[in-house]
């Protein structure tokens, strides 16, 4: 899906899939996040992705001019979901409008597994 954002230049039209990539870069760097998650639907179990397809784990939708962003997330053992899932709110709703213009409204994350980090 792309969005468009117009201004007094003229258009520019952004693929929601790169607002996902940049959106999974940031997510990464948060502190407690090992990493994006998929699901596989052959047999049901947890993949952690790799950095080059953290796209995967994170869908984007564009409603009412904001972004709606859903994360699958694998979190750090012993960590407080709560408080990383803030972090990660807030970091992404700050970034994400800073990079493209556009405003995120919603952001749900989905904890899809816990990883102890050697």
């Amino acid at each position: 899906m792309k969005c468009k954002i117009t201004n007094e230049m003229g258009d520019i039209v952004v693929d929601t899939e790169v607002v996902a990539q940049y959106a999974g870069t940031i997510a990464v760097e948060c502190f407690g996040i090992v990493g994006m998650a998929t699901i596989s639907m052959k047999d049901g179990l947890v993949k952690l992705l790799k950095k080059d397809s953290l796209a995967k784990g994170i869908s984007v939708d564009l409603v009412d001019n904001e972004f709606q962003i859903d994360f699958h997330v694998i979190v750090s053992y012993g960590v407080s979901i709560g408080a990383v899932s803030d972090n990660l709110i807030e970091t992404v709703q700050y970034k994400v409008k800073e990079f493209t213009g556009i405003p995120v409204g919603r952001v749900n994350i989905f904890v899809e597994g816990v990883r102890v980090i050697d």
